[in-house]
Protein backbone atom coordinates (compact mmCIF):
# COMPACT_ATOMS: atom_id res chain seq x y z
CA UNK A 1 0.00 0.00 0.00
CA UNK A 2 1.16 3.53 -0.66
CA UNK A 3 1.29 5.25 2.31
CA UNK A 4 2.48 8.88 3.93
CA UNK A 5 4.27 8.25 6.94
CA UNK A 6 3.94 11.59 9.53
CA UNK A 7 6.32 11.47 12.61
CA UNK A 8 5.65 13.38 15.72
CA UNK A 9 8.35 13.91 18.43
CA UNK A 10 7.46 13.85 21.96
CA UNK A 11 10.35 15.54 23.72
CA UNK A 12 12.14 18.35 22.95
CA UNK A 13 15.60 17.07 22.13
CA UNK A 14 14.07 14.78 19.65
CA UNK A 15 12.67 17.30 17.96
CA UNK A 16 15.57 19.66 17.91
CA UNK A 17 17.57 16.76 16.16
CA UNK A 18 14.28 16.17 13.61
CA UNK A 19 14.74 20.12 12.98
CA UNK A 20 18.28 19.61 12.39
CA UNK A 21 17.44 16.71 10.16
CA UNK A 22 15.54 18.71 7.57
CA UNK A 23 18.09 21.46 8.07
CA UNK A 24 20.82 19.32 7.13
CA UNK A 25 19.11 17.44 4.14
CA UNK A 26 18.19 20.81 2.41
CA UNK A 27 21.51 22.33 2.76
CA UNK A 28 23.19 19.23 1.26
CA UNK A 29 20.52 18.90 -1.36
CA UNK A 30 21.31 22.34 -2.93
CA UNK A 31 24.83 22.17 -2.22
CA UNK A 32 24.75 19.81 -4.94
CA UNK A 33 22.87 21.26 -7.52
CA UNK A 34 24.29 24.47 -9.62
CA UNK A 35 21.87 27.23 -10.27
CA UNK A 36 22.78 29.96 -8.56
CA UNK A 37 19.16 29.89 -6.56
CA UNK A 38 20.05 26.75 -5.45
CA UNK A 39 23.14 28.06 -3.86
CA UNK A 40 20.93 30.60 -2.27
CA UNK A 41 18.79 28.15 -0.71
CA UNK A 42 22.17 26.57 0.68
CA UNK A 43 23.26 29.37 2.73
CA UNK A 44 19.61 29.55 4.16
CA UNK A 45 19.98 26.44 5.27
CA UNK A 46 23.28 26.22 6.40
CA UNK A 47 22.63 29.91 8.34
CA UNK A 48 18.90 27.99 10.15
CA UNK A 49 21.39 25.48 10.74
CA UNK A 50 24.17 27.61 12.67
CA UNK A 51 21.10 29.18 14.84
CA UNK A 52 19.39 25.63 15.80
CA UNK A 53 22.50 24.25 16.73
CA UNK A 54 23.51 26.96 19.17
CA UNK A 55 22.31 25.25 21.90
CA UNK A 56 25.51 25.12 24.18
CA UNK A 57 24.58 21.62 25.06
CA UNK A 58 24.15 20.06 21.70
CA UNK A 59 27.13 18.59 21.27
CA UNK A 60 27.16 17.40 24.72
CA UNK A 61 23.49 15.60 24.65
CA UNK A 62 24.58 13.55 21.32
CA UNK A 63 28.40 12.88 22.71
CA UNK A 64 26.11 11.59 25.52
CA UNK A 65 23.48 9.13 23.79
CA UNK A 66 26.13 8.17 21.33
CA UNK A 67 27.66 6.48 24.20
CA UNK A 68 24.74 5.35 25.89
CA UNK A 69 23.63 3.52 22.88
CA UNK A 70 27.85 1.87 22.59
CA UNK A 71 26.88 0.67 25.79
CA UNK A 72 23.73 -0.70 25.08
CA UNK A 73 24.48 -2.44 22.16
CA UNK A 74 28.56 -3.89 22.84
CA UNK A 75 27.15 -6.47 25.25
CA UNK A 76 24.61 -7.79 22.29
CA UNK A 77 28.33 -9.11 20.33
CA UNK A 78 27.38 -12.61 22.84
CA UNK A 79 23.62 -12.45 21.54
CA UNK A 80 22.94 -15.43 18.52
CA UNK A 81 19.84 -13.53 17.38
CA UNK A 82 21.94 -10.24 16.57
CA UNK A 83 23.70 -10.04 13.16
CA UNK A 84 27.47 -9.61 14.43
CA UNK A 85 28.21 -7.43 10.83
CA UNK A 86 25.48 -5.36 11.30
CA UNK A 87 26.09 -4.71 15.21
CA UNK A 88 30.38 -3.90 14.50
CA UNK A 89 29.34 -2.00 11.70
CA UNK A 90 27.04 0.75 14.08
CA UNK A 91 29.64 0.20 16.88
CA UNK A 92 32.32 1.51 14.23
CA UNK A 93 29.87 4.13 13.37
CA UNK A 94 29.74 5.59 16.54
CA UNK A 95 33.02 5.06 17.49
CA UNK A 96 34.30 7.28 14.11
CA UNK A 97 31.50 10.14 14.85
CA UNK A 98 32.36 10.47 18.63
CA UNK A 99 35.91 10.84 17.58
CA UNK A 100 34.70 13.32 15.58
CA UNK A 101 32.69 15.18 17.71
CA UNK A 102 35.17 15.27 20.67
CA UNK A 103 38.23 16.91 17.85
CA UNK A 104 36.27 19.84 17.26
CA UNK A 105 36.91 22.66 20.44
CA UNK A 106 34.13 25.47 20.83
CA UNK A 107 30.78 25.72 20.35
CA UNK A 108 28.98 24.31 16.77
CA UNK A 109 29.13 26.76 13.97
CA UNK A 110 31.96 29.13 15.66
CA UNK A 111 33.80 29.41 12.73
CA UNK A 112 30.99 30.43 10.60
CA UNK A 113 30.12 33.26 13.23
CA UNK A 114 33.76 34.31 12.98
CA UNK A 115 33.24 34.78 9.18
CA UNK A 116 32.29 38.54 8.80
CA UNK A 117 31.59 38.07 5.24
CA UNK A 118 28.86 35.24 6.41
CA UNK A 119 27.17 37.00 8.95
CA UNK A 120 26.71 39.87 6.81
CA UNK A 121 24.65 38.12 4.41
CA UNK A 122 22.78 36.61 7.14
CA UNK A 123 21.83 39.48 8.74
CA UNK A 124 20.58 40.80 5.34
CA UNK A 125 18.77 37.23 4.71
CA UNK A 126 15.86 38.47 7.84
CA UNK A 127 14.80 41.64 6.05
CA UNK A 128 12.20 40.56 3.07
CA UNK A 129 14.39 41.03 -0.43
CA UNK A 130 17.30 42.28 1.81
CA UNK A 131 19.94 40.30 0.09
CA UNK A 132 19.18 41.81 -3.17
CA UNK A 133 22.36 42.72 -5.21
CA UNK A 134 22.48 46.60 -4.92
CA UNK A 135 22.51 45.68 -0.95
CA UNK A 136 25.09 42.84 -1.22
CA UNK A 137 27.02 43.58 -4.15
CA UNK A 138 29.93 40.84 -3.06
CA UNK A 139 27.02 38.38 -2.57
CA UNK A 140 26.15 38.82 -6.14
CA UNK A 141 29.73 38.62 -7.33
CA UNK A 142 30.03 35.39 -5.47
CA UNK A 143 26.75 33.86 -6.93
CA UNK A 144 28.05 34.49 -10.84
CA UNK A 145 30.90 32.60 -9.82
CA UNK A 146 31.47 29.20 -11.68
CA UNK A 147 29.41 26.63 -9.79
CA UNK A 148 32.51 24.11 -8.65
CA UNK A 149 33.61 27.31 -6.71
CA UNK A 150 30.39 28.25 -5.53
CA UNK A 151 29.98 24.42 -3.92
CA UNK A 152 33.70 24.23 -3.13
CA UNK A 153 32.85 27.32 -0.72
CA UNK A 154 29.69 25.75 0.91
CA UNK A 155 30.88 22.13 1.04
CA UNK A 156 33.71 23.74 3.09
CA UNK A 157 31.11 26.00 5.42
CA UNK A 158 29.39 23.18 5.79
CA UNK A 159 32.49 20.56 6.60
CA UNK A 160 32.82 21.51 10.43
CA UNK A 161 29.12 21.02 10.58
CA UNK A 162 28.74 17.28 9.33
CA UNK A 163 30.03 15.35 12.70
CA UNK A 164 27.02 16.83 14.11
CA UNK A 165 24.86 15.71 11.50
CA UNK A 166 26.24 12.07 11.49
CA UNK A 167 25.90 11.59 15.36
CA UNK A 168 22.32 12.90 15.00
CA UNK A 169 21.43 10.99 11.92
CA UNK A 170 23.07 7.65 13.94
CA UNK A 171 20.51 8.41 16.78
CA UNK A 172 17.62 8.71 14.71
CA UNK A 173 18.19 5.91 12.95
CA UNK A 174 18.38 4.36 16.10
CA UNK A 175 15.60 5.60 17.33
CA UNK A 176 13.15 4.88 14.57
CA UNK A 177 14.10 1.18 14.13
CA UNK A 178 12.61 0.40 17.59
CA UNK A 179 9.92 0.28 17.78
CA UNK A 180 6.55 -2.12 16.49
CA UNK A 181 3.78 -1.49 14.34
CA UNK A 182 0.31 -1.43 15.27
CA UNK A 183 -3.23 -0.99 13.43
CA UNK A 184 -5.78 0.93 14.58
CA UNK A 185 -8.83 2.82 13.14
CA UNK A 186 -9.88 6.33 13.90
CA UNK A 187 -13.63 6.32 13.73
CA UNK A 188 -15.41 9.15 12.51
CA UNK A 189 -11.64 10.41 12.62
CA UNK A 190 -10.91 10.85 15.89
CA UNK A 191 -8.35 8.35 17.87
CA UNK A 192 -7.31 8.41 21.67
CA UNK A 193 -5.44 6.59 23.31
CA UNK A 194 -4.28 6.06 26.73
CA UNK A 195 -0.71 5.54 27.59
CA UNK A 196 0.29 3.05 30.28
CA UNK A 197 3.48 2.11 28.73
CA UNK A 198 6.63 2.47 31.69
CA UNK A 199 8.93 3.92 29.35
CA UNK A 200 7.67 6.90 27.81
CA UNK A 201 8.10 6.77 23.68
CA UNK A 202 10.09 9.41 22.34
CA UNK A 203 8.62 9.75 18.90
CA UNK A 204 5.21 8.43 16.95
CA UNK A 205 5.05 7.72 13.43
CA UNK A 206 2.09 6.99 11.37
CA UNK A 207 1.97 5.61 8.54
CA UNK A 208 -1.61 6.73 6.19
CA UNK A 209 -2.44 5.74 3.24
CA UNK A 210 -1.76 8.53 0.16
CA UNK A 211 -5.28 8.43 -1.03
CA UNK A 212 -7.10 9.61 1.85
CA UNK A 213 -8.12 13.09 1.70
CA UNK A 214 -6.58 13.74 5.43
CA UNK A 215 -4.06 14.54 7.39
CA UNK A 216 -3.06 13.67 11.03
CA UNK A 217 -3.11 16.58 13.96
CA UNK A 218 -1.47 14.79 16.87
CA UNK A 219 -1.49 15.67 20.40
CA UNK A 220 0.63 13.67 22.82
CA UNK A 221 1.35 13.79 26.53
CA UNK A 222 3.05 10.71 28.74
CA UNK A 223 -0.53 10.00 30.05
CA UNK A 224 -2.38 10.31 26.63
CA UNK A 225 -2.52 10.57 22.78
CA UNK A 226 -5.36 12.14 20.91
CA UNK A 227 -5.53 12.27 16.90
CA UNK A 228 -7.52 14.14 14.78
CA UNK A 229 -8.20 13.78 11.21
CA UNK A 230 -8.67 16.91 9.25
CA UNK A 231 -10.23 16.61 5.46
CA UNK A 232 -7.98 18.53 3.29
CA UNK A 233 -9.52 20.49 0.36
CA UNK A 234 -6.57 22.02 -1.92
CA UNK A 235 -4.15 22.99 0.29
CA UNK A 236 -6.43 24.36 2.78
CA UNK A 237 -7.17 23.11 6.17
CA UNK A 238 -10.25 21.47 5.78
CA UNK A 239 -13.00 20.49 9.30
CA UNK A 240 -12.52 17.31 10.95
CA UNK A 241 -13.10 14.17 8.45
CA UNK A 242 -16.17 12.28 9.29
CA UNK A 243 -15.09 8.88 7.78
CA UNK A 244 -13.39 5.71 9.70
CA UNK A 245 -9.78 6.29 8.74
CA UNK A 246 -7.19 2.97 9.26
CA UNK A 247 -3.30 3.54 10.30
CA UNK A 248 -0.35 2.20 11.33
CA UNK A 249 1.43 3.44 14.79
CA UNK A 250 4.89 2.91 15.86
CA UNK A 251 5.88 4.01 19.39
CA UNK A 252 9.50 4.62 19.15
CA UNK A 253 12.20 4.44 22.22
CA UNK A 254 15.52 4.74 22.22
Amino acid sequence: MDVIRYEHPLNERIRTLMRLEDLYGRALFFTGESAPADHHAALLALFEIVDVAARADLKADILQELERQRQLLAPLRHNPAIEAQALDAVLAEIDAVTGDLLAQAGKVGAQLRENEWLMAIKQRTGIPGGVCEFDLPAYHHWLNLDPPARQRDLQAWLAPLLPIHSGLSIILRLLRDNGKVSRHTAYHGVFQLMLTTAKVAQLLRLSLARDLPCVPEISANKYALNIRFVGIEGMARGEAYQGDVEFDLMFCNL
